[in-house]
């Protein structure tokens, strides 16, 4: 993009450095898994000057993926951050997993970023661009988040770059195809013997110049007449893309009337257009040849981010409130404004500590000075308030000293001196700090609203290995859930299990390896129980009588009771109806609390006991011998004799989910739906090409589904949840489930 070769700024090994948010480009790569978005992070940086050779995911060796995990997966599972110099701006470059079960990462990485490149292979199919990108895609233009495409594996393509250009003018560009257009054309040298011709240079649609990069650098010649008629008919294309989005409304009148638009024109209403985010130009990008400094395309695509990409100064004004809920005036990307900064990601690091990227939106952070920091709670951390409008505890903040303040590299941390507004920075020992949290003023605390994420779906229970991982389990995970927000961590108090809940099963994974290995807590994954209920099939009645004499004080207490069963969600219901003092006053709540504490513990198959009215009508007593505790134990004894005598159903919870899957899932998805034993009560639309199907589902039959939809739907659909009720559950498999009792 443009006419020359920018050099770069800054050398490997050194920071590059911001004073003035108009210098700064914030931009995150996004794409599907194997896309190659942390190789061409390698390439930009290697061109940039930041790194003296690029590393490979497949040797585990990228600045990246430095984390132990990312290295034996040979896969990004976190957010990392490499901020590269170019053209005397510094380009804080934000890599994130392109696989689903970290969304949280990449959801971090489009709130840090004020632009974002979607990186498209051209080695994977078509449709596995499009099953797992157009959700993404439209994410970031319902905030009008400026978008261009990088196409990548051009050496293994199994698609052509003009096809897969098609692909994405279709996918990405369903309302305006003319608005996803290529900058450049790619040109192949000779055909290898794999049968693969690799690009060894690019054509310049608007000047028409060779780009060629086949020696591992970027040299530039003249037109090459033997090319022309591909490369008019997409530069016309190109042309007419750029002049529709021009705010020169003559501009499409000249063209059409034959007069030659310069390049220079062309390429400041190119730029213009990239920034509003109503045009979003299709690059190509490669690593460089060996031996080389600058992979092909690179040049150019740095040149797009400083020119085309918006700065921080021009993203709208962010909504503040005050803690405890008071309206402030937005805050701008002003250095000299008040402090505004939130935490994108936290990690533990074994020597420093925690450590906390954040992006400042207003102001500057300075090392070693106080700042407040206020969250939504993501745990039960101390100095959780109630929200005096919801009543809920969901409110954290507490005031906290800065450490250092680095810019990190993949895993280096170089100091600096400030973060300017617009910049990233990581701080150290930020101790009360959880991912999402707000750091502002100490004299004038924000709060701004935290980035929104899907639903954990996918049940993880969890017990600690051994002895001592008991007395570190509670640390570790609620540790676990202030790096990730993603997870969310449940005491469930039916069942009694620690649940923890995540977006699939890598995202399991990942949680029980940093569990293991940042907090040093084992942990051992057992079967998720649903929980289930117990209720009577019919009326009953029974006799409790606890009668021992052993010598001394003996125990005496004998009670009848009748049992009958209610609708559901009535609980248990205790009625007193004995006459003429056959249980004294005091015994009648003894017999009520047996009666309670065995309907909690319950009777055939260890699931309390819900949904049936107990009535004491007789009993008796002795003056010497009766107590609390005797009478406790024949209300229990009376229970259990009544169950005795008839039928003992078993209850399981039914939930009410909503599906949302594109239009051609929509069969496979209720089809799979009546196979779990859900009924379908419903379908809508929601919005083009997509439909929310409706449905009540037992939730044993739901327990792994956030795995299962994924399958079915091809990575297109997601699903909610919420408990509706409980229902007699079908006699064949209650009968499974009282044999495993």
């Amino acid at each position: 993009m443009g006419d020359r070769a920018k050099t770069p700024a800054g050398a490997a090994g050194r920071a590059p450095t911001a004073d003035r948010p108009s210098d700064i480009r914030n931009v995150v790569l996004v794409g599907h898994s194997g896309s190659g978005k942390t190789t061409l992070v390698e390439a930009l940086a290697q061109t940039a000057g930041a790194l003296n050779r690029a590393g490979r995911v497949e040797d585990g060796g990228t600045v990246s993926d430095y984390d132990e995990i990312e290295r034996r997966r040979h896969r990004s599972v976190q957010l990392s951050l490499v901020p590269v110099g170019w053209d005397g701006h510094k380009i804080n470059l934000i890599d994130t997993p392109g696989y689903a079960d970290f969304v949280g990462e990449l959801r971090a990485g489009l709130r840090a970023a004020d632009a974002a490149l979607f990186v498209v292979s051209a080695a994977q199919e078509a449709d596995a661009v499009a099953a797992s990108t157009r959700a993404l895609w439209e994410e970031c233009a319902a905030v009008a988040m400026p978008r261009a495409v990088v196409v990548t594996h051009l050496d293994t393509a199994r698609t052509g770059f003009t096809e897969l250009t098609g692909v994405c003018a279709g996918l990405f560009g369903r309302d305006d195809p003319d608005a996803v257009l290529p900058l450049h054309l790619p040109v192949h040298g000779p055909e290898g013997a794999d049968g693969h011709a690799p690009a060894t240079g690019l054509v310049d649609l608007l000047t028409g110049r060779l780009l060629d990069y086949s020696a591992g650098e970027r040299r530039e010649e003249p037109p090459d007449g033997s090319r022309r008629e591909p490369v008019a008919e997409a530069r016309a294309r190109l042309i007419e893309g750029i002049i529709a989005e021009s705010e020169d409304e003559t501009l499409m009148d000249r063209y059409l009337g034959g007069e030659p638009i310069p390049p220079e024109t062309l390429l400041a209403d190119l730029e213009k257009a990239v920034a509003r985010g109503a045009f979003h130009p299709v690059l190509t990008a490669a690593p460089a040849a060996e031996g080389g400094t600058r992979g092909l395309g690179t040049v150019e695509l740095l040149e797009l981010i400083v020119r085309g990409f918006p700065s921080p100064l021009e993203h709208g004004p962010r909504a503040v409130t005050t803690p405890d809920g008071r309206s402030r005036p937005p805050v701008v990307c002003d250095p000299e404004g008040p402090l505004v900064a939130e935490v994108v990601k936290t990690a533990a690091d074994p020597y420093v500590g925690r450590i906390s990227l954040v992006r400042v939106f207003s102001g500057t952070l300075r090392p070693d000075e106080t700042v407040h920091v206020c969250g939504h709670g993501l745990t039960d951390a101390p100095g959780t308030e109630t929200r005096a409008d919801t009543g809920e505890q969901d409110l954290h903040e507490a005031d906290d000293r800065i450490g250092g303040l680095t810019s990190p590299f993949g895993r280096q941390q170089r100091p600096v001196e400030r973060c300017v507004a617009g910049d990233l920075a990581c701080v150290a020992r930020l101790g009360h700090a959880e991912t999402g949290d707000t750091v502002s003023a100490k004299d004038d605390p924000l709060l701004m609203e935290p980035w929104t994420l899907p639903e954990p779906l996918l049940p993880l229970a969890v017990r600690a290995h051994g002895k001592a991982d008991e007395d570190r389990l509670s640390q570790g995970l609620a540790r676990l859930v202030a790096e990730d927000p993603a997870l969310r961590l449940e005491q469930n108090p039916d069942t009694r299990q620690m649940v923890l809940w995540c977006l699939g099963e890598a995202h399991q994974d990942v949680a029980l390896e940093r569990l293991r290995e940042r907090h040093g807590v084992r942990v051992d994954a057992v079967p998720y129980e649903v929980a289930l209920r117990e209720t009577f099939g019919g009326a009953s009645s029974g006799r409790g009588r606890h009668v021992k004499q052993s010598g001394g004080h003996g125990q005496y207490a004998i009670c009848e009771i009748d049992v009958e069963p209610l609708p559901p969600g009535s609980g248990v219901e205790f009625v007193d109806k004995v006459v003429g003092g056959a249980v004294p006053r005091p015994f009648v709540a003894s017999v009520e609390k047996g009666v309670r504490a065995q309907a909690a513990r319950g009777i055939a198959t260890g699931h309390p006991l819900v949904d049936v009215r107990v009535t004491l009508r007789d009993g008796k007593a002795h003056s010497v011998d009766s107590s609390d505790a005797a009478f406790q134990t024949a209300g229990a004894l009376a229970l259990r004799e009544a169950a005795a005598d008839v039928p003992v159903r078993l209850l399981e919870p039914v939930d009410e989910i909503g599906v949302l899957v594109p239009d051609e899932y929509v069969g496979p998805v209720m089809s799979d739906l009546s196979g779990r034993r859900g009924r379908v009560v419903g379908t809508d639309r929601a919005g083009p090409g997509r439909t929310l199907v409706r449905a009540e589902v037992p939730e044993t039959e739901i327990v792994r589904y956030a795995v299962d939809l994924r399958s079915v739907s091809h990575g297109t659909g997601r699903f909610d949840r919420a408990y509706a009720r409980h229902e007699p559950m079908p006699p064949h498999l209650a009968e499974k489930v009282r044999q495993r009792a």
